[in-house]
């Protein structure tokens, strides 16, 4: 089928881009660019040998929308990567989250059903989850839209939006997949995670202390009843997590279907750092800091539902989640701004 990937050009986008044209399918990717670069398109053409258009436009935009479908279609399925993500961010611009992380879905939705979809898969994220004592969380557990931050509120919002459109629209077949932390990178090394400035998340913290881009690394709260001390978290190699926007796509049914898509495995702060330092081959400045606000000591889910349904399984494991995020990471030490075959490893 033929599949446009809103949001294609980012972190997960590419990767699913390249499950997606390694399983047979068409791709055509939409992206502002505002959190990525053009080259990442043409690192999924190298990898896969495949076109993997990119059109560079604002997905909440329905002429921009339109034209894509005017210019590629036939398309049959849309899976929406398309926002912001920042969670620390989003509760200080909590307009700029709503709208972009909103309108991105409506305009899809507008666009996609009048052109006859027969699928659209969102991403959403495990924070829509509100009740600790349900760990670990399956579809079923507590969800809220009192949550603390604009990020996981947008994508809580989006899931009620998409509920009552699938209801109405029979044929159409709508899958919800609540995201846990992604980590690593495709194991070529040609593709993988760059953000701007410092990173909010702890792998590419990490790394870029191990590259010597940053100083240490902050390790937030040593105190949670946790078995080292510090917070856990469901890493799930973004590998892993493009193939099973591949598996939900091809298992689709009409209606409205959830998926948690983790691991089940809750790896520790500590152990995260003590894998990446295997993988680096030696020890990482690090310092223990308080608790920062809003952190739980732990969260994960139960992927039962995802391997009973889809036949879906996560097959690899946070050293190699490390590994391939190292090997992306020393590859292209400034991110995509480094050449693809620069080979540059820090002494």
């Amino acid at each position: 089928m033929r599949v446009l990937l809103a949001g294609g050009a980012g972190y997960i986008g590419t990767h699913t881009a390249v499950a997606l044209l390694e399983s047979g399918h068409d791709v055509v990717l939409l992206d502002d660019l505002s959190g990525t670069h053009a080259i990442a398109a043409e690192r999924v053409e190298k990898i896969t040998g495949k076109p993997a258009p990119l059109v560079v436009g604002d997905a909440a935009d329905d002429a921009v929308v339109a034209a894509v479908f005017d210019q590629y279609g036939p398309i049959d399925a849309i899976i929406h990567l398309a926002a912001f993500k920042a969670v620390g961010e989003s509760t200080q611009k909590p307009l700029e989250y709503y709208s972009n992380n909103l309108d991105t879905t409506f305009a899809l939705l507008r666009v996609g059903i009048a052109r006859g979809i027969r699928s659209f898969v969102f991403s959403s994220t495990g924070t829509v989850y509100s009740d600790p004592a349900d760990l670990p969380f399956t579809e079923e557990s507590t969800t809220s839209i009192d949550l603390s931050n604009a990020y996981s509120k947008s994508k809580r919002m989006n899931e009620v939006v998409l509920a009552d459109v699938a209801r109405v629209n029979p044929d159409l077949n709508v899958t919800v997949l609540r995201y846990y932390n992604p980590v690593g990178a495709h194991p070529s090394g040609l593709i993988g995670e760059d953000p701007a400035g410092i990173p909010n998340n702890l792998m590419p913290f990490v790394s870029r202390v191990a590259i010597g881009s940053l100083d240490e690394i902050g390790v937030f709260g040593a105190d949670y009843d946790t078995p080292d001390g510090t917070g856990l978290r469901d890493y799930i190699h973004v590998v892993d997590l493009a193939e099973g926007h591949v598996v939900a796509l091809e298992q689709a049914q009409p209606g409205h279907q959830v998926f948690n898509l983790g691991t089940g495995r809750p790896v520790s702060v500590l152990e995260l750092i003590s894998s990446f330092e295997k993988a680096v081959g030696h020890d990482l400045p690090k310092k223990i800091l308080d608790r920062r606000p809003g952190d739980v000591a732990a969260t994960y889910c139960d992927p039962a539902k995802a391997a009973e349904v889809l036949g879906w399984r996560t097959r690899l494991e946070i050293d190699d989640a490390c590994r391939d995020y190292w090997n992306w990471q020393t590859r292209n030490p400034a991110g995509y701004a480094t050449p693809a075959d620069a080979g540059v490893r820090p002494a």
